[in-house]
């Protein structure tokens, strides 16, 4: 399915920590005159599959591939493509990417779709927001303008504000602020927390420590703050002396990142009372080097008195999507080399496999639930071992598994059985339960030599 040697973006998991740096380099050197690089990519066509509403994402990544020298197709109403005919992702971006485009871009509704679209075609891929899952080329321009405005990442203190749930741009950026071993600041409105997994994560991969956040003298956040949370992997000693109920006082915030209350993804949730920022807020002498950023589009979360105040800068940190796409449109295309090393382990590589009868991504959201069920694999990856704990390869949902198998003598025991050691990771098919393995066609307690 997928050409070898290609890099696609479907996560900010696909680039280095060392290639992000060189990306936001090479964007500085293409911002000093947009219009002096049309040389850059002569010749090359993206194409743009944008089955979700999009002004800014949508049209600065047009912006970037014409001031590079290249052509731009796209594909903006759903009403007027294959797709409302029926036809699958995966057929669709076969045909694309190939003959009639260099690169593809793609936003679809579906948690998951971008690694559709990237195991598919035939070159590179890059993720425009796949449902509430991940919006990475967001989270470069993001960490960009943080790097531009503050001069550095790690050691910042970052509240992440609003819809936490939903929104693919804070699950990201979150990622990424971890990371570079930045402090985030969860302020989510009450129900829409964080998920589970996104946390969960957070501590197993960047190590990162949670603790109460204090933040109850914050006009604007009073109201939210029973939800407030303080997430570090930069102060291990600070945080070693609290417990679980004690409270970080946060005494400075270097930004704040407001989104919108997601109502797309909604399902008949109340947003009343959602948290707006206003002058009244940013009077705080914490918030006195505040830089207050935003998605866009905003709807009335932040107050447009605001927009006149230096420290309000989402219109320039939208401006700057145009010259770090640039970067990583030309990057992905081999027309410039980044003088970085890239990840050991692309998100994109494939995982587990699953046998039928197996467990199935519990995201009812997922590309795998919905327009995938009939062709995709199960495709998990081992995220945790005890107990074994496996991630949804597409949308990174997490699901605990307590029973192991082995594909070899279809035998299965419970996670931590003495015989399970004896099975070669290359082996080990992961249940859910004992009910699960044997409707899978194994069988327990039998014999597990040679496995």
């Amino acid at each position: 399915m997928k050409a070898g040697g290609k890099r696609d973006l479907v996560s900010i998991d696909d680039l280095s920590s060392d290639e992000i740096r060189e990306l936001f380099r090479r964007a500085d050197e293409f911002r000093a005159d947009l219009r002096a690089w049309t040389h850059v990519c002569r010749g090359s066509i993206m194409a743009t599959l944008f089955l979700e509403a999009s002004t800014r994402t949508r049209l600065s990544f047009e912006s970037a591939m014409l001031r590079l020298g290249g052509g731009v197709i796209t594909a903006a109403d759903v009403t007027t493509t294959s797709f409302s005919k029926g036809e699958s992702l995966a057929d669709t971006v076969r045909v694309v990417g190939g003959s009639y485009a260099d690169i593809v871009v793609i936003r679809h509704p579906q948690d998951g779709a971008a690694r559709v679209a990237a195991q598919y075609a035939s070159v590179p891929v890059v993720n425009g927001g796949d449902g509430s899952h991940e919006h990475p080329t967001q989270t470069l321009c993001d960490l960009y303008t943080l790097w531009r405005e503050k001069g550095q990442i790690e050691g910042l203190d970052v509240v992440l504000c609003g819809d936490l749930r939903y929104s693919r741009t804070i699950h990201s950026f979150a990622y990424a602020l971890a990371r570079f071993r930045a402090n985030i600041i969860t302020v989510p409105y009450p129900g829409f927390e964080m998920p589970a997994h996104v946390i969960e994560r957070l501590a197993r991969d960047f190590g990162v420590s949670t603790s109460i956040a204090s933040v109850r003298d914050l006009p604007g956040f009073a109201g939210n703050d029973k939800g407030a949370a303080y997430l570090t992997s930069s102060r291990p000693h600070q945080l070693a002396l609290f417990t679980k109920l004690s409270e970080v006082d946060v005494d400075h915030i270097d930004a704040i990142y407001m989104t919108r209350a997601q109502r797309e993804r909604h399902h008949g949730e109340t947003i009343e009372g959602y948290p707006r920022i206003d002058r009244e807020m940013l009077k705080s002498e914490r918030m006195r080097d505040v830089r207050l950023m935003h998605p866009l589009p905003r709807v009335d979360e932040i107050d447009y008195e605001l927009d006149d105040d230096p420290r309000a800068i989402y219109f320039r940190q939208a401006a700057f999507g145009v010259p770090m796409r640039m970067a990583l449109m030309a990057f992905l295309l081999g027309a410039i080399e980044l003088d970085a090393r890239p990840p050991e382990h692309v998100s994109s590589e494939p995982g587990l496999r699953f046998p039928v009868g197996g467990p199935r991504c519990r995201n009812d959201r997922c590309v795998t639930n919905g327009e995938g069920r009939s062709y995709l694999p199960l495709d998990f990856r081992l995220v945790a071992e005890e107990p074994p704990r496996v991630g949804c390869a597409y949308c990174s949902a997490e699901i605990e598994t307590r029973f192991v198998g082995s594909a070899t003598s279809h035998c299965f025991h419970a996670w931590n059985a003495p015989p399970v050691r004896r099975i070669r990771p290359e082996n080990r098919v992961y249940f859910e339960s004992a009910e699960q393995a044997r409707a899978a066609g194994f069988q327990e307690d039998a014999e597990l030599a040679g496995s």
